[in-house]
């Protein structure tokens, strides 16, 4: 690949989720257009999804920063949402704290944190209760 950093930032909507999961998609569409490796776009595309939807249910929407260069691609997804309160606990599948509503449109089903750690080659999270979450992801596009 020859191309330099290339940075996008995107607006997560709060609560909308006829547009939730746009960023997402449009970053599989740029990194298709690299001619990224699709095991690689199939990872960013899942954990990028998740971490996304994660905002617009639990923390009235947010920003995600993506950069990808020739080594990795970074997303950064940052709200101002209520924070996690038991990460560890989060962090099983199937643990959610999703309203029913949310749930019974086919979302919240306790999968998201623990297919962004599937999915990442790097994931970490830093959150404080009353403050908001940020999630960091990074796929490696080289062997390190």
């Amino acid at each position: 690949m020859t191309y330099g950093i290339i940075r996008k930032d995107f607006v997560i909507p709060a609560n909308d989720f006829t547009i939730a999961g746009e960023a997402s998609s449009c970053v599989k569409k740029m990194l298709i257009q690299l001619g990224v490796d699709p095991q690689k776009v199939k990872k960013t595309a899942i954990s990028m999804y998740e971490a996304e939807i994660n905002a617009v249910i639990h923390a009235n929407g947010g920003i995600a920063e993506v950069e990808i260069d020739r080594n990795k691609i970074l997303i950064r997804i940052k709200d101002d949402g209520p924070g996690i309160p038991d990460l560890e606990l989060a962090m099983q599948e199937g643990y959610t704290t999703a309203p029913d509503s949310i749930r019974e449109m086919g979302f919240g089903a306790g999968m998201g944190l623990p297919n962004m750690r599937r999915y990442a080659d790097k994931l970490e999270i830093r959150t404080e209760v009353g403050k908001g979450t940020i999630v960091e992801i990074t796929v490696f596009l080289t062997d390190n």
